[in-house]
């Protein structure tokens, strides 16, 4: 299929997520099928089941499926990295990425997109990235790098790939902002560090219409960025969501508070960062609703994202 017009299938792994709940409800908005792709007894025929740690899916379930889209893989901040929970983080993305890769092959789907994150870019400080971009250092950016690998059987198999490489999530129902939102909205908001270091973000609006573009657009393929035109910085970041929220933002929490609390996140995920730009969907014609910070906290603080 080149592209999913009206009634396409499209079967979703990781569908119960933030994005994935929204990316479902928008597709059977838009009058897709949609098919959850789950771990557990399926409980009607809109489920197929898998077990991705023993590799077990029946390729069978796809082949009337136009398009696979995997959003797999733990919350990379969902606790502190001990050794066991960075092998989770990798164990969650890479196997079911091969397991899926090797599926869509065996079912003749064409198209598979695939999350990544702007973390394969590394550390860029102040230097902007795009797609052409080699990979930089760093557990995150290994992470990626692989995620990313564990598609090529698709790639290999004349399958369009498309590697989503999104930046941070800007939506009220879930995600970073629901647990932010409360300590700004008290006056508790805070720089991280020297505030200095870039933040790509997207709003979930955008990340949802982007994953549609990408489904439907076959001029798509490989790495695209999805993340807003307009990075900011840490700094610029917490002094408007402060005024978005009416309140002052003058505190700053220092480097060394947020390692002793976090560990080695704090060095990969918040005091450091990627000013990552969205080439490729730019150069294919997509339009962002929200183009700068002001308008995506903006948005996101003054109504709740559906589910």
């Amino acid at each position: 299929m080149a592209q999913a017009g009206p009634k396409a299938v499209i079967a979703i792994a990781g569908s119960s997520g933030l994005i994935g709940s929204a990316l479902a409800a928008a597709l059977r908005a838009a009058d897709h099928r949609v098919l959850r792709i789950v771990r557990r007894a399926p409980a009607n025929s809109e489920e197929l089941h898998w077990n991705p740690d023993s590799g077990e899916f029946d390729a069978y379930a796809l082949t009337e499926v136009d398009a696979v889209v995997n959003l797999c893989g733990v919350n990379i901040g969902g606790r502190r990295w001990s050794g066991a929970f960075k092998q989770s983080l990798r164990d969650s993305r890479i196997t079911p990425t091969e397991v899926l890769a090797t599926a869509v092959v065996d079912a003749g789907v064409q198209t598979l997109i695939n999350a990544s994150a702007v973390g394969y870019y590394g550390n860029t400080k102040d230097r902007v990235v795009d797609e052409n971009d080699r990979p930089g250092s760093g557990f995150l950016a290994q992470l990626c790098e692989d995620w990313e690998a564990a598609t090529l059987p698709a790639q290999y198999g004349g399958v369009r790939v498309v590697l989503a490489r999104t930046g941070l999530v800007l939506a009220t129902a879930g995600g970073a902002l629901r647990r932010l939102r409360p300590l700004f909205s008290t006056g508790l908001g805070a720089r991280l560090g020297s505030g200095r270091q870039y933040m790509s973000w997207i709003t979930l609006e955008d990340e949802v219409r982007a994953l549609l573009f990408a489904i439907s657009n076959s001029s798509l393929s490989g790495p695209v960025n999805l993340t807003g035109p307009a990075p900011v910085t840490n700094a610029e970041f917490t002094t408007v969501f402060g005024r978005a929220v009416n309140r002052p933002t003058p505190l700053t929490i220092p480097g060394f508070a947020a390692r002793a609390a976090l560990g080695e996140f704090a060095d990969e995920g918040l005091l450091t960062g990627q000013r990552a730009i969205p080439s490729a969907l730019e150069r294919a014609g997509f339009q962002f609703h929200h183009n700068t910070i002001g308008e995506a906290l903006g948005y996101a603080t003054a109504r709740r994202d559906h589910d």
